[in-house]
């Protein structure tokens, strides 16, 4: 298993990039004349999570800060696994992340027909065959790590035998699994992806793109390359899990020399680990299928249909991808480091509100039963130029249940019996008295107020109490259904080693709570972005809300609460 150091980085670190040294070099040397074309290569297989997002800022970054271009290439030539589906959520959620492909979106379908025909080429040269044996038995002869692999019966058959089962394996005439076609390289490599790889097999499956036109389909080591140089790129980035596939990828290259356009260059780069994650395809799939998340986009996963829906930006998604930089070594990145991201964007950019989670009845004895008054905040503290709106205030609010215990704790200064507290945008008052249901539960608190004391008043007396609550007027408030999410696994690592992921699932990742909201906030359109003020970001679910009858889901608290639940505090 892997290093699971966590890189926890500062806001302000710089970390060197070593594709970008490459391309500088490349550049001063006229290696590709100034050019540089990379792509992003997904399966259409599923959905994207957040570990694609950064092979996507990669990609067009690096195209779009050398004047390049980069192609969006759907890797589609398993049609068993593929749907129109995954191929539509690509694309929406590339474009989501804020970068455009132009004209250049790209299926390896389209290079079928080439494709094939280098393959002929490749047996009529000798450097492919066609193999009868079965898929175990072409796995027991090709070896082991420390053992080299045993040479099929079969890689000596004839070109013109070759070629001709090649041809009625195209047409046909062969049940899945009869033969495969094999590249003929070296069964004593060391390099496992060197001994005689299949680079096509049979399935007579219907394809989304071509149909029933193929019963052939390549393989991914052989399309890839050559969809690379079909396309022209400069250089194929992709992550440190295909660093021993790059011989086979320069070796496929090299036998058709002359016969594509370009031999592009792969560098490989560290991937993306983030605790408290899964992001292998399989599992995230597992997650789905076996309905232990709602969906794709539930806003637990990492998905990135999920973390939108979570309301994650695309500037804070983007900003960590910077933040957390590219290098050779694999390292885990704390799932702190995103949350931090969403932070500072959401910081400068939401609109503050007032929200009650869990709400507790404040009664104001000796305010007047009918009157009303406007209390004013600001829409944003650091932005005056965003305005004020107004806080209605009466009689009868909801507080926090949190903003008030009966017994207080050492350094506890909201509300408690005789304590003075400062409504928010409003008066000071004091607590009086606790009504308590017939098992001793709280079901409201009394209090006075001082008439003298409403803030942003002239003439108003200028006491200072320590503690400052928000609150929400019975008559105004609204409600409307808040969705608390947290993170969906509570092991840091949870599917590493042997142990099954599953086991660390956290009961606690979701909770559905009716919740009292400004007025306003009826008006939210799907995927705006608040702060509740003290309890953390939200956003407008953007598939449930409706107008006039918003769902929110809270994106992210307003710290990190899980840093002191590790540390034990």
């Amino acid at each position: 298993m892997k290093d699971k150091s966590v890189t926890n980085l500062p806001t302000d670190a710089v970390v060197s990039n070593f594709i970008r040294s490459i391309i500088d070099e490349d550049n001063r040397t006229g290696k590709w004349n100034q050019r540089v074309e990379t792509r992003f290569p997904p399966e259409p297989n599923g959905y994207l999570h957040i570990g694609h997002a950064k092979s996507i800022c990669l990609n067009f970054g690096i195209a779009h800060d050398y004047n390049g271009v980069c192609h969006l290439r759907f890797d589609d030539t398993n049609p068993e696994k593929e749907a129109q589906e995954y191929v539509d959520a690509i694309c929406e959620n590339v474009a989501w992340l804020g970068f455009d492909w132009g004209e250049h979106l790209h299926y390896s379908s389209d290079y079928f027909d080439q494709l094939y025909a280098f393959a002929e080429y490749l047996i009529t040269q000798g450097k492919a065959y066609v193999e009868s044996l079965t898929a175990d038995e072409i796995r027991e002869q090709r070896g082991t790590l420390t053992s080299p692999g045993q040479n099929s019966p079969y890689r000596d058959r004839l070109p013109d035998e070759s070629l001709d089962l090649f041809r009625c394996m195209k047409a046909g005439e062969f049940p899945d699994g009869k033969y495969v076609l094999r590249a003929k390289i070296d069964m004593a490599s060391p390099n496992m992806n060197m001994r005689d790889p299949v680079i096509y097999r049979i399935r007579h499956i219907h394809h989304q793109r071509t149909g029933d036109q193929w019963c052939i389909y390549p393989m991914y080591d052989y399309t890839h390359c050559i969809s690379d140089a079909l396309e022209k790129i400069t250089h194929s980035l992709c992550t440190l899990e295909f660093e021993d596939h790059r011989p086979l990828y320069d070796w496929v290259l090299d036998q058709l020399e002359g016969k594509v356009p370009c031999h592009p260059q792969q560098i490989e780069f560290a991937r993306l680990n983030l605790t408290y994650t899964v992001m292998s395809k399989r599992k995230l799939i597992e997650l789905v299928e076996s309905d232990l998340v709602d969906d794709w986009d539930d806003p637990r996963l990492s998905t990135l249909a999920g973390v939108r829906r979570r309301g994650y930006t695309p500037k804070s998604i983007r900003q960590f991808i910077e933040r957390i930089g590219v290098s050779k070594a694999d390292s885990w990145i704390d799932v702190s480091v995103l949350e931090d991201c969403l932070r500072e964007d959401l910081n400068e950019s939401a609109p503050r509100r007032v929200a009650i989670l869990r709400p507790l009845k404040l009664i104001i004895d000796n305010y007047p039963e009918d009157l009303e008054e406007d209390c004013f905040a600001p829409n944003h503290p650091k932005k005056p130029e965003w305005g004020k709106r107004v806080v209605p205030l009466s009689k009868t609010l909801y507080i926090e249940r949190d903003d008030f215990m009966e017994e207080p704790t050492k350094g506890y200064f909201r509300l408690s019996p005789g304590a003075e507290v400062r409504l928010r945008y409003g008066y000071i008052v004091k607590c009086v008295a606790v009504d308590k249901n017939a098992v001793g539960e709280i079901e409201a608190i009394h209090c006075t107020y001082d008439a003298e004391t409403k803030s942003g008043t002239e003439g108003a007396t200028k006491r200072k109490v320590k503690g400052n609550i928000h609150w929400l007027s019975v008559k105004h408030a609204q409600p409307a259904e808040v969705r608390l999410y947290d993170r969906l696994f509570s092991d840091p690592y949870p599917d590493s080693g042997d142990k099954d992921y599953k086991t660390s699932l956290n009961p606690d990742s979701k909770e559905i709570i009716t919740a009292y909201l400004e007025q306003s906030l009826c008006d939210a359109e799907p995927e705006q972005a608040f702060q509740f003020e003290r309890n953390g970001y939200f956003i407008a679910d953007r598939i449930d809300s409706k107008p006039g009858k918003p769902v929110f889901n809270r994106a992210v608290t307003l710290r990190d609460s899980w840093g002191k639940v590790d540390a034990g505090v």
